[in-house]
């Protein structure tokens, strides 16, 4: 019969337990050691032992040991653990990598504004920012272009308990956007943008399924001339269809966009 054998290591030099926590899909948490923070890929048997897959924001994918205490979940030093086969898997983010409030009730519509280019452009931020826009109570609402934004801003009457941000497709220096959105100055407003010639560039080739957005010659309708080079129907409204369907989460955007809409959500929803 073994004898017990207690334990005679001084309180002060034991260490703590800290919770084990499966590793389920879409979890997010902190590597202790580098500070890479990402949402769980993957998990897999090793060699060398358990190993999880984060991604993080801007789809960047580092592979890590399941080592105790190495990880950090909301602040508290965690444990990964492989998840059961048979756990159910529920997301702990929004499509736009938020934290998830299950059960949120819809916040009353704010006086501020977002307002994107087209209907593409705003099916495209509901689709990933959807959950977070009702919490937070922000319209968005599209222009049809933005020639007549001046004229826009001065409609709106923006101030402070009433932001007013822009999305601007094909905003670099030097194009008729950048010098429209130069001409507004009111401190309440904010004109971001994207480099992209429509935002249907803004979703990563590889969701699409495609190597690489084609290259279409100046002076044809971009779309159509996009439709046209991959083989698909000459119907550009099939086409976003498609396009938007492939769209899941901001893993499936270019991080320009993603940086350009969080701006716009953060200043829409500032205090005064």
């Amino acid at each position: 019969m073994r004898s017990y054998q207690p334990d005679l290591t001084p309180p002060w030099k034991r260490s703590a337990p800290v919770p084990e926590v499966p590793a389920e899909a879409d979890l997010v948490v902190e590597e202790v050691a580098t500070g890479f923070c990402g949402a769980v890929i993957r998990c897999e048997k090793t060699a060398q032992g358990p190993t999880v897959t984060l991604e993080d924001r801007f789809g960047k994918h580092r592979v890590f040991p399941m080592e105790p205490r190495g990880f950090l979940l909301e602040g508290r030093v965690v444990t990964l653990v492989r998840p059961s086969a048979a756990a159910p898997v529920r997301p702990a983010r929004t499509a736009s990598g938020s934290v998830a409030v299950p059960g949120a009730r819809a916040r009353v519509a704010r006086a501020g504004r977002i307002y994107v280019e087209g209907r593409h452009d705003a099916e495209l931020v509901e689709r990933v920012w959807g959950d977070d826009l009702r919490i937070e109570g922000v319209v968005v609402e599209y222009l049809e272009g933005i020639d007549d934004l001046r004229a826009v801003v001065r409609e709106f009457s923006p101030g402070p308990d009433a932001r007013l941000g822009v999305l601007v497709d094909h905003l670099v220096p030097g194009s008729k956007e950048s010098r429209i959105a130069d001409q507004v100055t009111d401190g309440n407003v904010l004109v971001v943008g994207h480099p992209y010639i429509d935002v249907w560039e803004a979703v990563k080739p590889s969701s699409v399924g495609i190597t690489a957005w084609p290259v279409v010659p100046r002076g044809q309708d971009w779309k159509t001339g996009v439709c046209r080079a991959l083989g698909w129907p000459e119907n550009t409204g099939a086409a976003w269809q498609h396009i938007l369907s492939r769209v899941h989460s901001y893993r499936d955007l270019e991080p320009s966009l993603l940086g350009s809409v969080e701006h716009l959500i953060d200043f829409v929803t500032a205090p005064e």
